[in-house]
């Protein structure tokens, strides 16, 4: 509990098994009231693994529903559970569990009611081991994405994120995309919504076992998050009206 709050740390996982065990041990328990796992139909032990050491709800897709699928069971069961912070955290080590302190001590002391963990503050992304033509891509879009959705951010791409309760019930994550885009069709509906964003430096490890995309699956991703940023500011100027921001 942080401030009467209770803080909830959701982790979606796909074949996590090699790095979950490591990355819950870091989890600050002295803050986290309760852990969420989803295994989106992974094909190792992953589910097994997480029952065995000690986390609290296990969710197993029977069938792959993708990135954003995962997160909305996350999000949804967190609610559920009465969740007043909610922290995902990547069970592939990429990104450290040892910044959800911060993290929720902004949002629990309502500074900021969302919270990312930015790999590009500072140098944490290249000399995490990001590969050079990620790293382009990112400013390139960061960059297309703060002019048409009118926000300032460092990086709307990092998978290091802390949501408030208002938040995760203010915005309709539930009718987003299932596949990578849905990260960023959240942050923009967050915006939309007039919620304030706070960003943290993050440091970033790039390794064997850390989940990333080809480049054919980043591909789509970075079109797919260029018609977000349309979609954002053609609903803006109420030229339509689309079902994520309802």
């Amino acid at each position: 509990m942080y401030n009467n709050k209770k803080v909830i740390a959701v982790l979606p996982a796909y074949n996590a098994a090699a790095t979950l065990e490591k990355t819950y041990n870091e989890i600050p328990f002295n803050l986290v009231d309760e852990v969420i796992l989803c295994d989106d139909a992974s094909t190792d032990n992953t589910a097994e693994l997480a029952k065995s050491i000690g986390i609290q709800h296990v969710i197993k897709h029977d069938k792959n529903k993708g990135y954003g699928g995962n997160q909305k069971s996350l999000y949804n069961k967190a609610l559920e559970l009465g969740g007043d912070i909610v922290i995902m955290l990547h069970p592939d080590y990429q990104y450290t569990p040892k910044l959800i302190p911060s993290m929720v001590n902004i949002i629990g002391d309502d500074l900021y009611p969302v919270v990312l963990g930015s790999r590009i503050l500072g140098k944490g992304a290249l000399k995490g081991g990001m590969p050079i033509y990620k790293y382009i891509a990112n400013r390139f879009l960061t960059l297309f994405q703060n002019i048409l959705i009118n926000y300032k951010l460092s990086e709307y791409h990092t998978g290091y994120r802390a949501f408030s309760k208002e938040v995760l019930e203010g915005i309709n994550y539930n009718a987003n995309s299932d596949d990578f885009v849905f990260d960023n069709q959240m942050l923009s509906q967050i915006v939309y919504s007039g919620f304030d964003i706070g960003e943290v430096t993050c440091p970033t490890k790039y390794f064997d076992e850390a989940s990333s995309i080809n480049l054919s699956r980043s591909i789509k991703y970075g079109i797919g998050v260029l018609g977000v940023s349309v979609l954002h500011r053609l609903n803006k100027l109420k030229l339509i009206k689309s079902k994520i921001y309802q």
